[in-house]
């Protein structure tokens, strides 16, 4: 099978290393590439996350991921995708799209296109956000068709802090967010570190765990049109025969 590769454009430096991680267990056919954009000011503040995501951040990193062989691009951020709303959103991934001459996506929107894959209509989310952001993300499922059942807001101002915590307190995050009628529980921040994590989080909850960075290189993939599965790294990488009853 032909080499296949996914270019991630990622804000700045916190839980970049889950990309390789995950990229061991799938494989070894698949690259992962990350380009870091600027960042600007770490802050889980709306006006801040949208600068973040502004279009000249994100071309900067374009040029590099093609001449690495990218056949697709994720803007692997959720909160500076969903802060714009679902048509500022749209229009972030459709730009990037025209710049690269590829087709993109954002981790946002992976959220929404593995629910749908995994035939999940109501989710719960576990987020390491304020509560006004944690809010935008509700909406921006919404306005998708994915029903928000519950919602833990964490109230983790910068990306930096995200990125120290460590297996103890993402599983906590996500017991705490989790609510029996979510058919899944949704973490959404790119710096929090999941991957080691996906196996022990679905087993402790019971149900499916999406997670910013695992559905981020799954969306990239999908654009890739390549289907790939996994051991460890949850319900969305599991093979078919794994998956819940009618998909």
């Amino acid at each position: 099978m032909d080499m296949t590769t996914v270019g991630l454009l990622y804000p700045g430096h916190s839980a970049e290393d889950d990309y390789p991680r995950i990229a061991v267990l799938l494989d070894s056919d698949i690259r992962l590439p990350v380009f870091h954009t600027d960042i600007g000011e770490d802050a889980h503040r709306e006006d801040a996350l949208i600068e973040m995501g502004a279009a000249d951040r994100l071309a900067a990193g374009v040029e590099e991921l093609r001449l690495a062989g990218a056949e697709s691009l994720v803007w692997a951020c959720t909160s500076g995708s969903f802060v714009r709303g679902r048509d500022g959103a749209q229009q972030q991934i459709r730009e990037l799209a025209q710049a690269a001459g590829l087709p993109a996506s954002s981790t946002s929107f992976a959220f929404v296109h593995a629910a749908q894959a995994l035939g999940v209509s109501r989710v719960a989310v576990a987020a390491t956000y304020p509560d006004d952001v944690t809010g935008l993300f509700e909406k921006f499922l919404e306005s998708a068709g994915v029903e928000v059942v519950a919602a833990r807001a964490s109230g983790i101002v910068t990306a930096a802090e995200v990125g120290t915590w460590e297996r103890e307190q993402v599983l906590e995050l996500a017991a705490a967010g989790d609510d029996p009628r979510a058919e899944a529980v949704l973490m959404p921040d790119t710096a929090l570190h999941t991957a080691g994590h996906l196996q022990e989080l679905e087993e402790t909850l019971g149900k499916p765990v999406l997670t910013a960075n695992q559905v981020t290189v799954w969306e990239g993939l999908r654009l890739a049109e390549r289907r790939a599965w996994a051991d460890g790294l949850g319900t969305l990488f599991a093979r078919p025969d794994h998956w819940p009853e009618g998909e």
